[in-house]
């Protein structure tokens, strides 16, 4: 009994470290077929959660990415995470979302006017909305 308890031990041991090294060198291989599958137009996510377009794909190991109309920053390849299908907006999804914008601005303009004491509406923040100073280096009495 005693001459099979070693080679099952090394059993019970050896399938583990080889099942998680075989997951493993699969996920580095789809994020290398990831890497060299990116292509100028491609809708992103960084890494770090940054939502981006691709706008050069020249440099081995680094990628431009679009962030904003016309902000175009330099990021490692590495950096890119998984590929997002791109944002498509109807031209009337667009104009519902203006005129629910607009009756809320209504509301809120008119609840400030409303409150406002002076009557008066320069945009500028009245005494009971502005919070008091903080005062780190007060002496302590």
């Amino acid at each position: 009994m005693e001459q099979f308890f070693l080679p099952l031990l090394l059993l019970v041991l050896a399938v583990p470290l080889f099942l998680g090294a075989r997951k493993q060198k699969r996920a580095v291989q789809q994020q290398q077929q990831l890497q060299n599958s990116l292509s100028v137009g491609d809708r992103v996510m960084t890494t770090s959660g940054l939502y981006a377009t691709v706008l050069d794909v020249s440099d081995d190991t680094s990628i431009q990415l679009e962030i904003a109309d016309g902000l175009e920053t330099t990021w490692l390849r590495q950096a890119v995470r998984e590929k997002v299908a791109p944002t498509q907006f109807d031209e009337d999804e667009d104009t519902e979302s203006d005129d629910e914008v607009d009756e809320t601005d209504d509301t809120v303009e008119s609840s400030d006017s409303a409150g406002d004491s002076t009557g008066e509406s320069d945009g500028k923040p009245t005494e009971a909305e502005i919070a008091p100073p903080l005062e780190h280096n007060k002496p302590k009495s």
